[in-house]
This record gives structure tokens, C-alpha cells and sequence, in this order.
């Protein structure tokens, strides 16, 4: 995943009152920026909420934790029928992303088993930041690995982040800028983590340098569609322009 960043672009000239967190969760760092209104309690408490789904996010999902709710499914220690309703609705949503894309994004493995984790970042972080949404007076930016939501809570007048796309092949280099008001905003790619993302249709890992950024009306699509573009920049747009319009992508 090659990483984007996000700054308030209009900060220095009006002066907004500005506030960031950071945690660590999921295994990557996750920044929270907020401009408006941004000490006031019910700010504080949407921040906590954000981190603290994250985290059981995690518990669920993680294929790094033995305890993990899908570790233990997918050793068929732990039901189904009584696993947390998460598991369910990402499943079918993993199935929704396979077809939308034409097979260019799956969760199956080519042994035959099954990952959603290509799926679940983006889910994860646009689900956390809905928590900021209800927030009086605000526009936030939320920043996991480089995947962002942005948006406003109630009331709030649209605001818009200005993000930086790295250059995958010199990631000292911002390639592009994209302002981005309310959405999701994902990148994929091998500068970061290597080559980590699989074709579904052989299986084998993609090992080219390059990057495929989409942003749009939500995270969870734009994550699912950079995924299938870096997979197949040519069958992954036109997949992407016929059946989701409302995304834009830039493929480097």
C-alpha cells in the first residue's frame, strides 16, 4: 500500500482550529485529523470510539492473532452461528466485490481458503469513522496506512483535504494531489509491503512497481476497486468506469 497523506489545506489562512491523534491498532498507524470545533467532549468521545473500533475490528478479523474470531473459524474451532454478525456481513460483501470487479478482487486463496483481509482495512476504517459523523461542528480526516475517509459532523460546513499520492518509485515524491471533501480515498500497491497482492485469476503475486489510487462516495469501494486496478490496470478500469462512475483512479 503505498501511503497517501492528508493536510488541511485552508488551516493557515482562517486560522481553523485544528486537532490530531494517532494510535497504533491493526498494525498500522491511525490518525484522526479534525478541524471546526474540535475540543469539545463530543469530539473527544467519537476520537475514543474510532480507535476503540479499530481495535475490536481486530479481535475479529486479525490473521495475526490466534484468538481472532476468524482464526478460530477458519480452524473450525469457533461456530459460525454464534460468531460475531461481522463475519457474515463481510463475507457476502467479499462476494459482492468479486463480482462488481469481474474476479479482479476475491477473498478466496488459491489453496482454496479464504481471506477477506484485502476487503476488511477499508470496511474497518469507513465504519470507525462514521463515529465522527454525529460530531457538532467538525471535518475530519481519518488516515489508516495511507486509506482515508473524509468527511463532516452535523452541521458542519464541507471542508476539503488536500492528499498527497506517493510516487511508488520514489516515495520521497508526492506524484499527485487530490482534494478530498467527503468519501474514501485507497491505494494499492507493492512500494510499501512488497509484493503482497495476488492475481485471483492464477493466484500468483503481482510484482510490477506501480501504484493504482480510486477515490469516491466510500471507502470500502474505493479500497475493493484499487486492489482490482493494480491487478489489471486495463481490465480494472474499464470494470471500474462501466460499473461504478461516481470513482475516479489514477494508475501510476
Amino acid at each position: 500500500m503505498t501511503a497517501a497523506v492528508a493536510t488541511g489545506r485552508e488551516d493557515a489562512v482562517t486560522d481553523t482550529p485544528r486537532r490530531a491523534f494517532v494510535e497504533q491498532v491493526m498494525g498500522m498507524p491511525v490518525s484522526v485529523h479534525l478541524r471546526g470545533d474540535v475540543d469539545s467532549q463530543a469530539a473527544d468521545a467519537a476520537v475514543a470510539q474510532v480507535f476503540a473500533h479499530l481495535r475490536k475490528v481486530d479481535e475479529v478479523f486479525s490473521t495475526w492473532r490466534d484468538d481472532s474470531e476468524l482464526s478460530r473459524m477458519l480452524r473450525g474451532g469457533l461456530d459460525p452461528r454464534v460468531a460475531h454478525p461481522w463475519l457474515a456481513e463481510v463475507r457476502e460483501l467479499c462476494t459482492v466485490a468479486e463480482l462488481r470487479t469481474g474476479g479482479l478482487f476475491s477473498a478466496h486463496t488459491a489453496d482454496g481458503g479464504y481471506d477477506p483481509t484485502g476487503l476488511v482495512k477499508g470496511w474497518a476504517v469507513e465504519g470507525a469513522a462514521a463515529h465522527l459523523a454525529h460530531v457538532p461542528g467538525i471535518s475530519f480526516c481519518l488516515n489508516a496506512g495511507g486509506d482515508l475517509v473524509a468527511g463532516t459532523g452535523y452541521g458542519a460546513a464541507p471542508t476539503s483535504w488536500r492528499v498527497g499520492i506517493e510516487d511508488p518509485r520514489d516515495r520521497s515524491r508526492v506524484a499527485a494531489t487530490v482534494d478530498l471533501t467527503r468519501g474514501g480515498l485507497a491505494t494499492s500497491g507493492t512500494a510499501a509491503r512488497g509484493a503482497h497482492i495476488l492475481d485471483p485469476r492464477s493466484g500468483a503475486a503481482v510484482e510490477r512497481s506501480g501504484s493504482a489510487t480510486v477515490w469516491g462516495p466510500t471507502l470500502l469501494w474505493a479500497d475493493v476497486w484499487a486492489t482490482a486496478l493494480f491487478v489489471d490496470p486495463v481490465a480494472g478500469v474499464e470494470a471500474l468506469e462501466l460499473a461504478e462512475p461516481a470513482y475516479r483512479h489514477l494508475v501510476l
